[in-house]
């Protein structure tokens, strides 16, 4: 069975527009990172008093993967839009994936910009950011399982789909979710000696 459902995948890919095939593939690459990336910082949840730094910090390297993600998402939903053939071939998402598709983008950008305003300024502009962040990420949460599960066994078909048929683009697909992760990294390099107004329980800063 499992050979079967590999076939099906190869040979619907070898009838996809290429442009459309690398920006799935592309898509699913960021997307199988990210979960992993995800898991990780959703377990330092578990004990914030401890591990407040971590959470902060695995956010911050989570920053430029998430934006990779969503543009190669938004580019999609525009390339349709604007009725490219190939993407309109393609069709949409299934319809509870086009409705839960916004309020993954607006739960995302709330989660992390309402994190980095805490990080950097705590409760100066006023308490109500604490709630927004964990009101945000609780409900991202259970959204982001519900993406992932339905996503799950296309996305690692497509991560994997290049060591068999090597579309063209690959090195440009991998460089590009390599390049997120650098510079994930530089912008935590860069935030290490910023002062934060949650020092004492990070551990200093």
């Amino acid at each position: 069975m499992q050979y079967c459902n590999s076939m099906t995948t190869d040979i619907s890919s070898l009838h996809r527009d290429p442009g459309v095939e690398s920006n799935a593939r592309l898509t699913a690459y960021t997307g199988v990172v990210l979960l992993v990336l995800l898991a990780v910082e959703s377990a330092t949840t578990v004990n914030l008093g401890a591990l407040l730094r971590a959470h902060v910090l695995i956010g911050l390297f989570l920053i430029p993967p998430v934006l990779l993600k969503l543009g190669t998402v938004g580019y999609r939903f525009i390339r349709y839009y604007m009725g490219e053939p190939g993407y309109r071939a393609e069709g949409p998402p299934q319809l509870s994936m086009r409705l839960l598709g916004p309020v993954i983008v607006l739960l995302t950008v709330v989660l992390f910009a309402s994190g980095v305003e805490l990080w950097l300024f705590g409760f100066r502009f006023g308490f109500a950011w604490l709630p927004i962040h964990h009101g945000s990420f609780v409900l991202w949460f259970f959204a982001i399982f519900v993406h992932a599960a339905f996503y799950l066994r296309k996305s690692a078909a497509l991560a994997l789909a290049d060591g068999r048929d090597h579309l063209r683009g690959v090195l440009a697909r991998r460089s590009l979710v390599i390049g997120s992760l650098v510079l994930g990294a530089v912008l935590v390099v860069a935030m290490l000696p910023v002062p934060t107004a949650f020092g004492s329980l990070a551990g200093g800063g």
